[in-house]
């Protein structure tokens, strides 16, 4: 049995599945490098990112199936499942037979598995998008920490991109130890492990303001913890400074 590792990246990925598609084989399993172990009865075939062959496959899937398809397989990919690399190679075998109809056949184990992962990390992104919290630190830079479930880094900056153009500033994923950076003119994903928080005598005044509007406007007999993490689960409370939820 043949393993196709790929470099982890989305367009790694999407060269393995053109390289499976071209030999006409169905590999045993595809995965990225940094998760393989060594198993006697595989094969090993090491696949090589080519931005070419990537696109072939990204623009093959729009034509013969749908823009929204190329979508939902990238927020699976960034869902980080484990065997979702197998799950996308799947789906697109199903998809390049039956084209534009794969979108409403929800009936396959495939397709569902498919759209509760997209729609996993679809309502996460919504969530982080109201709830990341910028705070001002040395040299002007605005600084947000969080711990998402899912990888949403790449997500999550062409919006901020937008919302704040004017602005550098970096997001920091410590669960996955990744930030995204943006200097006003590009943006970027880089490893960052360790980070020390210096904020500027204005963002701890406005915090503090912050915080006390919040505790001003809370009426004590009306707390219900229980309904609060319905709508904000207990896990992203940590880096909402307007509050100590501890």
């Amino acid at each position: 049995m043949r393993y196709y590792l790929y470099d982890g990246s989305f367009s790694g990925l999407l060269t393995a599945i053109y390289q499976a598609f071209t030999r006409k084989e169905r590999p045993a399993k595809i995965i990225g490098k940094e998760f393989y172990r060594e198993n006697l009865f595989a094969e090993k075939i090491e696949i090589k990112t080519e931005a070419q062959a990537a696109d072939r496959v990204a623009q093959a899937i729009k034509r013969k199936i749908s823009a929204r398809t190329l979508r939902l397989i990238y927020y699976v990919f960034l869902s980080e499942q484990k065997g979702a690399a197998d799950l996308i190679f799947s789906f697109l075998e199903l998809g390049f037979k039956i084209g534009q109809k794969l979108d409403g056949h929800y009936t396959d184990p495939t397709v569902l598995k498919i759209n509760r992962l997209a729609k996993r990390v679809s309502l996460e992104l919504h969530r982080l998008l109201g709830l990341i919290r910028f705070q001002e630190i040395d040299h002007g830079i605005f600084y947000a920490p969080l711990e998402p479930d899912n990888n949403l880094l790449p997500l999550l900056a062409p919006h901020f991109v937008r919302r704040l153009a004017d602005q550098n500033w970096l997001i920091h994923d410590r669960k996955r130890q990744l930030a995204v950076v943006y200097n006003q003119e590009e943006w970027f994903i880089t490893p960052l492990a360790r980070f020390t928080i210096n904020n500027t005598v204005q963002e701890k005044q406005y915090q503090g303001l912050w915080q006390g509007f919040f505790r001003s406007i809370t009426i004590k007999n009306r707390e219900n913890p229980k309904l609060q993490r319905q709508f904000m689960p207990k896990r992203y409370w940590k880096y909402l400074i307007e509050k100590d939820f501890s």
